[in-house]
């Protein structure tokens, strides 16, 4: 008789989810797999539905692959480090030089990266409600704590700085900024911006800001880089090829350290041991960058009315007007739409709704709760399908809400 145990996992995944490639994904693979059509709303992937990279990207790869075959320096190309260098300045960045820039394989990467060199047990990281999950999870991961500050729907999902200010603590080491915002498409005022820069420089803790949407704003909502604000405390800006440039699969992502550089030098030794260990990123991806960032925006006419992601969000939202159980504040950037779902739905549940429209009717949407919000009210869908495959997802929705209103309340 085997003496054999199923093998025990670790302890620090207890605190762990990612249910936007979870439990209901795993579902409807199965059901794609029996052949039914499903429409998948949960994960921003722009080749999914049909959006390509920039040509010249492509042509940049092809033609430096003889240079692409042995490991590079450690924080990445210097061709693609210095055409982030310069994005930055042309933004108004100051002081930064390529020995501040490191490219990884995504943001993801990156992220743990930096929370690994941060964090040390028990120190707290403040990390927005709702918030993209991967930011509480690496923290939990890095032996942090994640306190999560609120961004409320009535304040357009916009935080105040007075509310983040009120949860700092002697462990707090790092404030995370998500802007534009994923999942809820709030584009963050300058004076809010303006507000937490001074804070961090009061309080001594690192601005931890991913900005990959950052050209992704919709009827001209204003993206202020936080890099621009921070003078004397540290920010790390992070961004990459995956939305902007509809590049998901290259896995190329940066991250850049600015603002008062001496008080960051330990911090940028401590990033670069982390690079090194895991040898380099990907080497053909990063030739894209400089293509990438010195050529045509064509994001700029997605996003103008007329353009496939401003057509396809105003569908969202001329959706969920004509349907009066659904609140949306309209979202002003990114690629998703944070629906609420009203009080005139019993017992309405994010989770359990998200299953139903699966089972139901074969779309594919992530709860609230999987962005570590406090209620259940709320799922986040993507605005990347075209209108009429949006519109269709709704008239879906709307049949499934009309049965939920149906059934009797269980509320006692």
């Amino acid at each position: 008789m085997s003496a054999a145990n199923p093998i025990r996992t670790s302890d620090s995944l207890a605190n762990i989810r990612y249910e936007i490639r979870g439990r209901l994904a795993r579902r409807a693979l199965e059901l794609s797999r029996k052949g039914y059509e499903i429409i998948s709303l949960n994960i921003g992937n722009p080749a999914l539905f049909g959006f390509r990279a920039p040509e010249t990207m492509r042509l940049a790869m092809i033609e430096n692959f003889p240079d692409s075959e042995g490991y590079c320096h450690q924080k990445g190309i210097f061709p693609a480090r210095e055409a982030i260098v310069m994005q930055q300045q042309e933004r108004g960045v100051q002081g930064v030089t390529a020995e501040e820039v490191f490219v990884g394989n995504g943001v993801s990467e990156l992220i743990d990266i930096a929370l690994r060199a941060l964090l040390n047990e028990g120190d707290e990281v403040l990390v927005p409600s709702p918030d993209y999950p991967l930011w509480t999870a690496a923290v939990n991961l890095n032996r942090g704590r994640a306190i999560h500050y609120p961004c409320r729907s009535e304040n357009s999902f916009v935080p105040d700085p007075e509310e983040i200010e009120s949860l700092i603590t002697t462990r707090t080491r790092a404030v995370v900024i998500v802007n534009p915002n994923n999942p809820t498409g709030a584009v963050y005022p300058y004076e809010v911006l303006k507000a937490l820069a001074r804070l961090s420089e009061t309080r001594g803790f690192v601005l931890l800001c991913d900005e990959i949407y950052d050209q992704i704003t919709y009827d001209g909502a204003e993206f202020v880089p936080m890099a621009t604000l921070v003078k004397d405390s540290v920010c790390v800006t992070m961004s990459g090829l995956s939305k902007v440039y509809r590049a998901c699969g290259y896995r190329v992502g940066w991250a850049v350290v600015s603002g008062n550089i001496h008080l960051a030098k330990n911090f940028i030794d401590a990033m670069e041991l982390l690079a090194s260990l895991r040898l380099c990123s990907n080497v053909p991806g990063q030739w894209a960058v400089q293509t990438a960032l010195g050529g045509y925006q064509s994001i700029r006419e997605l996003t103008a009315p007329g353009g496939r992601l401003y057509e396809s969000r105003r569908a969202i939202l001329t959706a969920v007007a004509s349907n009066p159980s659904l609140r949306l504040k309209a979202p002003a950037g990114a690629l998703y739409a944070f629906v609420g779902v009203g009080d005139d739905v019993p017992d309405f549940d994010d989770q359990t709704f998200a299953l139903d429209l699966l089972e139901k009717k074969h779309v594919l949407v992530a709860p609230g709760v999987s962005f570590n919000v406090p209620y259940n009210t709320h799922v986040r869908i993507t605005n990347l399908p075209d209108a009429t495959t949006l519109q269709i997802v709704f008239s879906r929705i709307g049949e499934l809400l009309d049965e939920y209103r149906s059934k009797p309340s269980q509320r006692v």
